[in-house]
């Protein structure tokens, strides 16, 4: 049985009538006249007739390479096999690279795509949808009037939309993405020449990073990074905790994520008037206009088998929060207990933030504050309590850092400030699979082309069809280079005017949340000053960490013997040339210098930049010198910055500030994080 929804009238908004129907083997939209939002490319404020998306024509003769679970590769409903990738952007790899190669597991499969079918193996396929979507995301041209069942309606393309793909599938359903696999996967994707590397997985099996040489990314990334590949991985989704990043290494383009500026409203109106704010992915048939209250009961936490279908049915129950974010399932128990509504708490540890679910029956998550609302009216109403929901759309402030979003410090290198940027990952829309559902349970027969999820994985390919772009637009450029013009070009307001806001709290987010902030394209495409990185400085950042020549070894994998004691030009890792300060003080009045060098890029051959800087609390910053003066172009220039602790009355375990350069025209900004003794044990342990 499921509760069937009324028609929409027209605006943003509508209620559902609820009755009890047969589950049908396809569920239908029932959202016809939602207007069409703004696309996550609208978001990134991408234009054909200017900024980076023109100056890269789209990313035109670059190869973006997707480690992931594969694609769909089968036309249906004669549409693209990503039916946000025409034709004319996959790539068909070089005659010398053709033929799946496996790896060591004899598992890796390398599809390269052409047109519609798999020039390689049909191994390459995925049954889960994730790579499909995050492929799509990276590149792919223009499909109009894209939906999942109506949510999300309008234009959809790849951030890159010239770009092709060559995926690498490395996960499997029964085995997840083994080290041998991921290893083979970069490993071919540099013998096969692709300009970016997009890998939306973590590199260890624990939810924070580890060592680096256990971190199985941060060794395959690091060939393709010496070879001037740039890497785009997800930060992780273990947020909101401190120090739960994934993909720490410096090399890494680490990329958090933030939401876009629409929510998929499922308002609960209780029967005392109170509306509590809710979201939802439900899709189902229309059956008439109009509302009705209907009785709302507690289901505890909605375990499997532990509802009582004599006290539910016909009902709306509301469910307890859990620790788990995806929701779908709790709804699917209250529909076979007979229920026809379920209204469920969101995660305790995501605070005010909710996400929505694909759910079969009405349905909604609120937050868990929103449950302890509904509660408290249950209890007043001594059983008679009643509910309906009101389906909508809504533009909201954005961008916002995603609660699920992995959180620094970097407990691994915490002299290197991670995330790097933060991306659009939540209400995502891109190609989906036929070989799944939206939910994943049984009885859900839907098949969509389109699917919205949520996630660092959905982030990481927004980044990498940017750098893809600037890869196109500025191809002298050091994946280092690249990586800092997205850093120190981002941006820390949301289009309210106010400093980013965690979803969490709704506070205002901090540097270890979104890091350099929010990635601005167009701005990228012309920093004025990149700091860049030598090769040789990420061997001798390993050697500064401690690393044995064996271990180093694990990176290199050339045969070459490292000897730190030659290698090993600076005393501290925190003076590896990043676009970012992290200070760690290990007394309330230590002293920490940090030492930089920057590089013009920008349109003027002489020009002077002048300091100022933003001093974190109880901390005294000095730059010397306070000017840089260019001359000739392309030259660098060294700098170095003080801190000087005074934090006898700070109370905070972590204080934040920025420094800036700028001529007058670029703005070159950079993060100051600051951890105070006892601040962070697992940081102090690091050092």
């Amino acid at each position: 049985m499921h509760v069937v929804v009324a028609a929409c009238q027209r605006g943003a908004q509508f209620m559902i009538d609820i009755s009890v129907q047969p589950l049908p083997s396809t569920l239908r939209p029932c959202l016809p006249c939602w207007p069409s939002y703004p696309t996550t490319t609208e978001f990134l404020h991408l234009s054909e007739s200017s900024g980076l998306l023109r100056a890269s024509r789209g990313a035109l003769r670059t190869v973006i390479s997707v480690i992931d679970s594969g694609v769909y590769p089968k036309d249906r409903a004669r549409r693209s096999t990503l039916p946000s990738s025409a034709t004319a952007s996959l790539w068909e790899p070089s005659s010398s690279t053709k033929g799946t190669r496996l790896g060591s597991a004899a598992s890796f499969v390398r599809v390269s795509l052409h047109g519609n079918r798999p020039l390689l193996s049909t191994k390459g396929t995925t049954g889960d949808g994730h790579g499909t979507h995050t492929a799509s995301t990276a590149a792919g041209s223009a499909v109009e009037d894209a939906s999942f069942f109506n949510y999300g309606k309008g234009r959809a393309v790849g951030v890159a939309p010239s770009a092709r793909i060559a995926v690498y599938k490395a996960c499997w359903t029964e085995t997840g993405c083994k080290e041998s696999d991921v290893l083979s996967a970069f490993d071919e994707a540099i013998a096969d020449g692709v300009n970016v590397i997009s890998i939306s997985i973590g590199g260890g099996e624990g939810p924070r990073a580890p060592e680096f040489h256990n971190d199985t990314i941060a060794k395959a990334a690091f060939n393709a990074v010496r070879k001037g590949i740039i890497v785009s991985a997800a930060a992780g989704n273990e947020g909101p905790g401190d120090s739960t990043l994934q993909n720490v290494a410096p090399w890494l383009l680490t990329v958090g994520a933030s939401t876009i500026d629409r929510r998929f409203l499922a308002n609960v109106v209780l029967g005392n008037g109170e509306t509590i704010t809710g979201v939802s992915l439900y899709t189902g048939a229309p059956l008439s206009l109009g509302a009705s209250q209907v009785q709302l009961v507690d289901g505890d936490f909605c375990s499997d088998g532990k509802l009582d279908a004599s006290k539910v049915a016909g009902k709306i129950v509301l469910c307890g929060p859990s620790d788990y974010p995806r929701h779908t399932w709790k709804g699917d128990v209250v529909r076979r207990a007979g229920g026809v509504g379920a209204i469920i708490g969101g995660t305790v540890k995501y605070g005010r933030d909710i996400l929505p679910a694909h759910h079969i029956i009405p349905a909604t998550s609120i937050s868990v504050y929103g449950y302890m609302k509904i509660q408290s009216y249950m209890t007043s109403q001594q059983g008679s309590a009643t509910a309906t929901m009101v389906y909508g759309q809504e533009t909201s402030s954005a961008p916002r850092v995603s609660s699920f979003s992995s959180r620094g410090p970097n407990i691994r290198a915490p002299g290197i400030l991670k995330p790097d940027v933060i991306a659009p990952g939540e209400s995502i829309l891109a190609a989906w699979t036929g070989e799944a559902s939206p939910t994943g349970l049984d009885d859900d027969t839907r098949r969509p082309q389109f699917n919205i999820i949520y996630g660092t994985s959905m982030a990481c390919p927004h980044v990498s069809g940017i750098v893809a772009m600037l890869r196109e637009a500025q191809p002298t450029w050091s994946a280092a280079a690249i990586k800092s013009a997205l850093m120190t070009t981002a941006y820390n307001m949301d289009n309210a005017g106010d400093v980013i806001k965690d979803a969490t709290t709704r506070k205002a987010s901090t540097p270890f949340a979104r890091r350099a902030d929010h990635v601005d394209p167009n701005r990228a495409l012309d920093p004025g000053l990149v700091y860049d990185v030598r090769n040789s400085e990420y061997i001798a950042f390993l050697c500064t960490l401690g690393y044995t020549a064996e271990q180093i070894a694990l990176f290199t994998r050339d045969g070459s013997v490292t000897d730190c004691s030659i290698t090993t030009s600076k005393k501290d890792v925190t003076d590896l040339n990043y676009p970012a300060f992290s200070v760690v003080f290990k007394s309330d009045n230590d002293k920490v210098t940090q030492r930089r060098r920057v590089t013009n890029v920008g349109k003027f051959v002489s020009p002077t930049y002048t300091v100022s800087v933003t001093s974190p609390s109880g901390v005294r910053v000095t730059v010397n010198p306070p000017k840089l003066h260019f001359l000739g172009g392309p030259t660098t220039k060294r700098y170095e910055l003080t801190f000087v602790a005074h934090g006898e009355d700070v109370t905070d375990k972590y204080t934040f500030g920025s420094i800036t350069w700028s001529d007058g025209t670029y703005t070159v900004t950079s993060p100051v994080t600051v951890t105070w003794p006892d601040g962070d044990e697992e940081v102090a342990a690091a050092i």
